[in-house]
């Protein structure tokens, strides 16, 4: 795996999403203060056909974390990338881990480690 350096934990809103920039793609990065990870999910709603994302409200649904779109409301599984309403749409996942206070992922899609 090729891991990207994308910005400090300090940059991140705690139980929020951000989004950054990496090679040219825009991820929503969401740091869960509870259990202590960092979810990197690609930023387009594939329903709104708008890069929104990160600015979803984040919670839990049957112990699944998920984004609820900030524009139709559809909830995206943050491991899996999987929507809750209609399982035959998936949005990119990408792993992410935090390494000495830095936010790391590797933008080939897959799952979050730490």
């Amino acid at each position: 795996m090729s891991w990207q350096d994308v910005c400090s934990i300090d940059d991140l809103q705690p139980n929020s999403g951000v989004c950054a920039l990496v090679n040219g793609r825009q991820v929503a990065l969401f740091y869960l203060i509870p259990v202590g990870t960092c979810h990197a999910i690609d930023n387009y709603d594939p329903f709104g056909h708008a890069n929104v994302l990160s600015r979803g409200v984040i919670g839990d649904i049957n112990g699944q974390p998920v984004v609820a779109s900030p524009l139709y409301k559809q909830h995206f599984n943050l491991q899996t990338g999987v929507c809750l309403e209609d399982e035959t749409v998936k949005i990119p996942v990408y792993a992410s881990r935090i390494n000495q206070n830095r936010v790391e992922i590797n933008l080939q899609e897959s799952g979050n480690e730490l």
